[in-house]
């Protein structure tokens, strides 16, 4: 454990030095997004009697009239953080005060509202606990200004080379002025800077407490004297996952009748399954449409689509195409489930191709209804480890346009359709000629497959997912958990993803819909 900590503090400390070696500028910016506004409280969340803008900084103020009884937080809604680097500035200015950044942190609405525990970068108006880290709400202080600590799996705290001088640390933080903050959270090394100086250094052994992602908040502390904080120039930055996959998961806005197209309840069920049975991958999800997350994408090793598609598809609609091909030349698996494999041919189909290997091409591919029977599953292949033959009723779109020859596409799943779904007319979606000339032949059509592209990243089709309750069938759920994985590029179980699914969790997250 001293070997590891040693060689982790000597990084840390190469980083601080090199750091402090450069002057700040435009260089060291690179890839930090901006995520307040600098007007109004856009994408934040707090108390309006204790959170508003003034000149260009978040204020967070409590008075003798108007105090708090219990801590309250701002907290970011356009995403969480896992692994990464927070710089912002912060000013306290009243005599009496504390507050702080709370990161990787969980909203307890249990106690109340805007009520957040987990990690803190602390402030203060005194000179006992600014540079600390403090967690809220679970096991107090963890680590004081000018420590380096490991919490062991049992929750015990070691001391190793102190990070500075208490006394001296202090004296690089301005009261009543501007200082700069900076949190670095790479996998379970936390690290806390305060004007350039390291505060504090946490290595978080304790898996039953600690946490590798959640919400990010600012603090307004509770008490009877007035107090009055400030930040500014808040931007955040992702960083590569240390240890394990991030699979970014979009579900659509609400769509179809209820039971149907249910995105963002089916997105939180299979993150569900995930976070509880596949710790070699991280799944954030973002629900009701396109992220507002500047950073959403800026860590992932795959995205997953779940979203209606068309004309509409937000892909295509938010011209988001060069976006996205931009991800999948760094190596970004792409996932797209049920509706969002279709998009325009001219508009999104070359891409998709490319992206995933194929996509629902109007007056090519049809989206009937029907019971799947005696389906055939890839041999050999990771995403169907564990998987077994199943039956299921589903929306099944196929006949999809693939790359030419099905160069670096798989087939994972393929059935025979029954032909009363090859008889409709021409039209979009119903039928066309090249579909109804196999009438009769048996001709298996590919239903789910995978793709790998030239430059190493994969992708993944599916054209099953329209009915909810689909997800609770162990082996149709297995298909798409062995998936995400596969196209993360995180070793898929042998015997695939294993998860268990009650009526409860079937239940929840639904959209409300009439």
């Amino acid at each position: 454990m001293k070997h590891t900590f040693n060689i982790l503090l000597a990084l840390s400390l190469s980083y601080v030095l090199s750091s402090a070696a450069r002057a700040d500028g435009p260089a060291d910016e690179v890839g930090f997004k901006s995520i307040f506004n600098g007007h109004d409280l856009k994408g934040w969340d707090g108390d309006p009697a204790h959170w508003s803008v003034s000149d260009g900084a978040i204020i967070g103020e409590t008075t003798t009239d108007n105090p708090l009884k219990v801590n309250s937080f701002l907290i970011w809604r356009q995403g969480e953080v896992d692994d990464f680097e927070l710089r912002c500035s912060y000013r306290l200015t009243s005599d009496w005060g504390n507050s702080g950044i709370q990161y990787r942190s969980k909203e307890m609405k249990e106690i109340g509202p805007w009520v957040v525990g987990g990690y803190q970068a602390d402030i203060e108006s005194g000179e006992q606990h600014t540079g600390g880290m403090y967690e809220e709400r679970v096991r107090g202080i963890v680590a004081k200004r000018g420590q380096t600590v490991t919490v062991d799996a049992d929750g015990k705290i070691a001391q190793g080379p102190p990070a500075g001088d208490p006394k001296e640390l202090q004296s690089f933080v301005n009261k009543k002025d501007w200082n700069d903050y900076v949190v670095i959270a790479q996998g379970n090394h936390l690290t806390q800077k305060i004007n350039g100086h390291v505060m504090c250094e946490v290595i978080d052994e304790q898996s039953s407490k600690r946490a590798f992602s959640g919400i990010l908040a600012l603090q307004l502390h509770a008490g009877k004297l007035p107090m009055h904080v400030e930040f500014k120039n808040i931007r955040l930055k992702r960083l590569p996952l240390a240890d394990r996959k991030k699979v970014v998961m979009v579900a659509g806005k609400p769509s179809h009748g209820p039971g149907e197209h249910e995105f963002n309840a089916g997105t939180l069920l299979l993150k569900k399954c995930l976070d509880e049975n596949a710790p070699q991958v991280l799944a954030a999800a973002y629900l009701n449409g396109w992220p507002d997350d500047p950073t959403a994408f800026d860590n992932a090793d795959a995205i997953m689509l779940y979203m209606d598609g068309g004309e509409k598809h937000p892909v295509v609609a938010r011209n988001r195409l060069a976006e996205i091909d931009r991800l999948t030349k760094r190596g970004v698996g792409v996932i797209c489930a049920h509706y969002a494999v279709e998009v325009p041919k001219e508009k999104g189909g070359p891409e998709f191709e490319r992206w995933i290997g194929g996509y629902f091409e109007t007056f090519w591919s049809i989206n009937p209804t029907w019971y799947m029977t005696s389906a055939t599953l890839a041999k050999d292949h990771p995403i169907t480890r564990g998987v077994k033959p199943f039956d299921i009723k589903d929306e099944w779109y196929y006949h999809m346009r693939f790359r030419p020859n099905m160069e670096g596409v798989t087939a994972i799943l393929s059935a025979v359709p029954p032909d009363e779904t090859r008889k409709g007319r021409d039209d979009a979606h119903g039928g066309n000629p090249a579909v109804r000339a196999d009438i009769g032949k048996n001709v298996p059509e590919i239903l789910c497959w995978a793709a790998e592209r030239p430059d190493g990243g994969r992708g993944y089709g599916f054209t099953g997912g329209h009915y909810h309750l689909n997800w609770g069938n162990d082996d149709y759920r297995k298909l798409m958990l062995n998936a995400i994985l596969w196209t993360a590029k995180a070793e898929v179980p042998a015997d695939g993803v294993k998860s268990t699914v009650s009526a409860d969790d079937l239940k929840a997250n639904l959209d409300k819909k009439r």
